[in-house]
């Protein structure tokens, strides 16, 4: 009987994973419940099969296990799965509705990532993370101090003013335990400077390791760091059809209302990738920036400026070069200065 299955749901959590099977006449086959060291073994003994999974953390990890023994394996949205969950809510209900939800024609699958992929894009979230947690050590060495009445400019420079005060122990201003504190704040601040450091380091080394990286920091208002993200994110270009597909994957198109016949666009929406969203808006700020002082070479840019704010135009900006970036990837052309007629 489980010879006949075709098509298999797969919910999978921590230790219990939940699977639902189903044959080519889409009856149900077995349902049934998995710890995490059966579930391997458990699709060996099955023939080739279409497997859905819900993306998640540990998807590309299972999609890469199955997909190696022979298993045809899709990642869906979490968001594309919930119109086919029936009722109540249970392990039972979310595999069933992965197994008809891979089955539809125009569903959209999420392209399975390799393991390089995923560990490029830890580099990049260990940055944001590290980042955070710089700015929070320094708003609280600068929150400390200013309950003795020492403050200091804004920025970097401040906070190295205010570190020499630290280790000043002649300063009486700062009692003992007090400057046991701080330096212990200061000893923090300085590890996690050192590895942003390293970080960065490692992203840049990332970005130039492809060919496909290098091509791509030549566009305007790419660096290291969003042509790194593209590489590692981006795991099949040719999942999009187009590159307003990918300017609307990464959430750079405007919002639609429309009816009977007739378009209403709004402003961009917070769906899509909001790490490269934030990557190229401030990659086209920086665009915009220049232009301001010599928009010759880029008369389209300073025509839209005129109209608009700076921040409309870095966000169209932006979506134009999602779409460079996507005829980059698919052509494996280089990037080619406007000429100006």
């Amino acid at each position: 009987m489980m010879g006949n299955v075709t098509t298999i749901g797969l919910d999978i959590a921590k230790s219990v994973f939940q699977v639902h099977g189903v044959d080519a006449a889409s009856e149900v086959v077995f349902r049934r419940k998995l710890t995490r060291g059966r579930v391997l073994a458990f699709f060996e003994s099955l023939p080739r099969c279409l497997v859905g999974i819900e993306a998640c953390s540990s998807s590309h990890y299972w999609a890469r296990e199955l997909n190696a023994r022979g298993h045809d394996v899709r990642l869906l949205p979490a968001q594309y799965v919930k119109p086919y969950l029936k009722r109540q809510k249970n392990d039972a209900a979310d595999a069933e509705a992965i197994c008809e939800a891979v089955t539809r024609p125009t569903m959209r699958f999420v392209p399975m990532k390799s393991p390089e992929q995923q560990s490029v894009m830890m580099l990049h979230r260990v940055r944001l993370m590290l980042n955070r947690q710089r700015t929070q050590i320094s708003n609280a060495l600068r929150a400390h101090l200013s309950e003795f009445g020492i403050v200091a400019p804004i920025g970097r420079n401040g906070i190295e003013q205010l570190l020499v005060v630290v280790n000043d122990e002649n300063d009486a201003r700062i009692p003992a335990d007090a400057r046991l504190c701080l330096r212990m704040l200061e000893a923090q601040l300085r590890v996690v400077k050192a590895q942003i450091l390293e970080n960065d380091r490692r992203v840049r080394a990332s970005a130039r390791e492809t060919e496909l990286g290098r091509r791509l920091m030549e566009i305007p208002g790419v660096g290291p760091l969003l042509a790194s993200a593209f590489v590692a994110t981006v795991a099949d270009v040719h999942a999009f059809k187009s590159g307003r597909c990918l300017s609307a994957w990464i959430g750079l198109v405007p919002k639609q209302n429309s009816s009977g016949g007739k378009e209403k666009l709004g402003s961009i929406s917070k769906a899509g990738n909001r790490y490269l969203r934030q990557l190229l808006v401030v990659g086209a700020m920086a665009v915009i920036r220049y232009a301001e002082r010599n928009g010759t070479r880029r008369p389209w840019l300073v025509q839209l400026m005129a109209r608009r704010t700076a921040k409309v135009a870095a966000v169209a900006l932006a979506n134009k070069t999602a779409r460079m970036v996507w005829a980059l990837m698919t052509n494996g052309e280089r990037y080619r200065e406007p000429v100006i007629a």
